[in-house]
């Protein structure tokens, strides 16, 4: 029995969602320190889980497993030392811009159950990148950081669209030496006009300025919306590939609207979970056939299952994100997730997650 869906996801799903993710957040933020190390013993045993098969070696950076936290749960950094105790081989911290912003106005989330999606307006409500340059050098000196740690990028809500390279820029020139790879998002549908961007005209002076910046030190990728034509996804890999991009996100929220059942179906915002499992699968499948396997890709959308997992692992994707399933399915996911997956790779004979990388297409 699962206890999470049974028992403490109905008591949760009676409050907001997005005090809830608020009380998560600041109640991890406030147990940190050595004091704290029982318990997160206690979380790690309960929640991780450790097999060789799993381990990859991707820019230079060692993944424990392929399963990490997406953007948006954890967007100041208040939690990042929790995540790998919770199973997780790698985490992404953001979306932060320059500097701090409230973001739209409240209520701005929403719970799809029936649909087993959340649709969210949040707009990039960050506390700037000062503030995570201080939560990072804080917290470093309190705990070695176990698993890679990645940085999401945005641009602030009244930045203009040809001055947004100086965000991101600005962005990356502050936290280059916290992150252990760097993501342009330019995908998210809840900052008025941003995914203009993914246009190759405005795409280029993004690309171009932290690359001239960065100087192959970081591994920098780009986040993609699944509303995007296949023939613009095509055009913004030649950009990615250009500039010698490290790898591609696939993919963001989407503003579709598919067949939905619960009572939020129609707010405004991107929505994520079970209704995009299907066509960020797909997005995947492009970029791998497109780049011909030698682009690593991050999969994200509507992961629930080792099922879900395997299906974007075998359409391309190297390493994989959640945010939707850890809120329906709870904490455990991770570890049954990866479990599974071990348990796949056993009965195929492969000796490594990496052996499965793409094997739809062979």
């Amino acid at each position: 029995m699962n206890l999470y869906t049974t028992f403490l996801r109905p008591l949760l799903f009676t409050y907001d969602p997005e005090w809830v993710h608020h009380l998560l957040i600041q109640k991890l933020d406030q147990t940190k320190g050595k004091e704290f190390q029982g318990l997160k013993q206690l979380i790690h045993q309960q929640f991780g889980y450790n097999h060789l098969a799993l381990h990859q070696q991707i820019w230079g950076c060692h993944f424990p497993n392929p399963v990490g936290l997406a953007a948006g749960f954890d967007k100041d950094g208040l939690a990042w030392n929790w995540w790998a105790d919770f199973g997780f081989g790698f985490a992404e911290l953001g979306t932060v811009t320059p500097q701090a912003q409230p973001g739209n106005p409240p209520p701005r989330l929403f719970r799809l159950p029936q649909d087993q999606g959340v649709i969210n307006r949040m707009g990039f409500n960050n506390q700037g990148v000062a503030h995570l340059q201080q939560q990072l050098t804080h917290d470093l000196g309190l705990e070695k950081r176990k698993i890679p740690i990645g940085i999401n990028l945005g641009k602030g809500k009244n930045t203009t669209l040809d001055q947004a390279w100086r965000d991101y820029l600005y962005g990356f020139q502050g936290l280059k030496n916290y992150g252990d790879y760097f993501v342009i998002n330019v995908s998210s549908p809840n900052t008025a006009n941003l995914r203009d961007l993914q246009a190759q005209a405005l795409l280029k002076p993004i690309f171009e300025a932290l690359q001239q910046e960065n100087l192959g030190q970081k591994p920098l990728l780009v986040k993609i919306s699944p509303d995007l034509e296949n023939q613009a996804i095509i055009n913004i890999l030649e950009l990615v590939t250009t500039y010698d991009l490290a790898g591609v996100i696939a993919t963001n929220t989407t503003i579709a609207r598919p067949e939905l059942k619960s009572a939020y179906a129609q707010e405004i915002g991107g929505l994520s979970g079970r209704p995009l499992t299907r066509r960020a699968t797909e997005v995947i499948h492009l970029i791998y056939q497109q780049t011909q396997g030698q682009l690593p890709i991050i999969g994200v959308g509507g992961i629930f299952t080792a099922e879900d997992a395997w299906e974007k692992i075998t359409a391309g994707a190297c390493l994989l994100q959640i945010y939707t399933g850890w809120v329906y399915q709870g904490p455990g996911i991770v570890k049954k997730i990866l479990l599974d997956l071990t348990e796949k790779l056993t009965a195929l004979n492969l000796s490594t997650i990496s052996q499965a990388v793409g094997l739809a297409h062979r």
